[in-house]
């Protein structure tokens, strides 16, 4: 398993977006993953990332900490195959 290439699939999936509650974005750059578990092509992670907040005028008007934990099931290429939320919230959990 290679963490580069888990930090890249949260960096691009739609699935972060799931644990945003503001209407607004995972900013990829805040993002940070911890690799709690694994069992062969099952893995567990954690992640944390700031949601972006805009106002109405285009501006940024903040962040919000966001996190959650996901179980990954990867291919035989160590690619991410199915991703599942199993928990997440606002705030630094």
């Amino acid at each position: 398993m290679d963490k580069t290439e888990l930090t890249e699939f949260f960096q691009r999936t739609p699935r972060l977006a799931e644990l945003c509650t503001q209407g607004g974005w995972p900013a990829p750059e805040s993002l940070k993953l911890d690799v709690m578990q694994q069992r062969g092509e099952e893995v567990v992670c954690d992640v944390r990332f700031d949601e972006v907040i805009m106002e109405g005028s285009g501006c940024e008007a903040g962040r919000v900490p966001c996190w959650g934990q996901f179980r990954l099931r990867l291919d035989e290429g160590g690619k991410v195959a199915a991703a599942e939320l199993m928990e997440g919230g606002r705030g630094n959990g």
